[in-house]
């Protein structure tokens, strides 16, 4: 009697009574829900352990180096507006959990260098904006979260909505939407690490 093998996946809810649709786990869940492709990797860090495994130490400008560490620490200001938050906090939970990529919620412009205007901006709230802004150090950066933030969405015509954040603060990335997934702002965000690598600081 032969035994045979299949390859499946590792699934969570597979042994619980009236547990949500099984879902893979782990790597599988990430190719399949984030698109994750464990077969991809960054050709930064692919030449950096070729350099390592030749010469067994790596030789880089400083500014390679600081803009490598900014990347890994973008501390952001939670400048949440209207229903783009959601999809903003959803973002910094398990189930995307952001961290993973060295970015931390900072309750202080002092203490961050990136801003995810995340929602509506009005008239009265733009002076507001652009305070919060100017508090925060050199370099800093500036995401814009979904149609209202872009462009003023759905509210483009109102007598009080600023038609983009950018007429108020300079934006590095803009991230489509009504509102967007918490996928497609984690994806804005590798997008602006990949920007800090290739460009550098921009003095504003």
């Amino acid at each position: 009697m032969g035994v045979t093998t299949t390859n499946t996946l590792p699934l969570i809810g597979a042994g619980n009574q009236g547990a949500s649709p099984l879902v893979p786990a782990g790597s599988a869940a990430r190719s399949m829900v984030e698109g994750y492709d464990p077969k991809v990797h960054d050709k930064f860090f692919e030449a950096v352990n070729v350099e390592l495994a030749e010469r067994g130490f790596l030789v880089a400008g400083a500014e390679d180096v600081i803009n490598w560490a900014r990347t890994g620490s973008l501390m952001w200001m939670t400048f949440g507006l209207a229903c783009c938050a959601v999809e903003m906090i959803q973002m910094s939970m398990p189930r995307f959990d952001v961290e993973r990529f060295g970015m931390a919620p900072r309750a202080s412009p002092r203490q961050s260098d990136l801003m995810i205007v995340a929602g509506t901006l009005t008239n009265k709230m733009a002076p507001a904006l652009r305070k919060v802004y100017d508090q925060m150090p050199d370099p800093r950066y500036v995401v814009s979260m979904g149609s209202c933030a872009n462009g003023g969405g759905y509210y483009h015509y109102s007598y009080s909505v600023v038609r983009g954040c950018d007429r108020v603060v300079p934006v590095d990335v803009y991230v489509p939407g009504c509102p967007p997934t918490a996928e497609a702002l984690l994806y804005g965000l590798l997008q602006l690490q990949k920007k800090i690598r290739r460009t550098g600081t921009i003095d504003r």
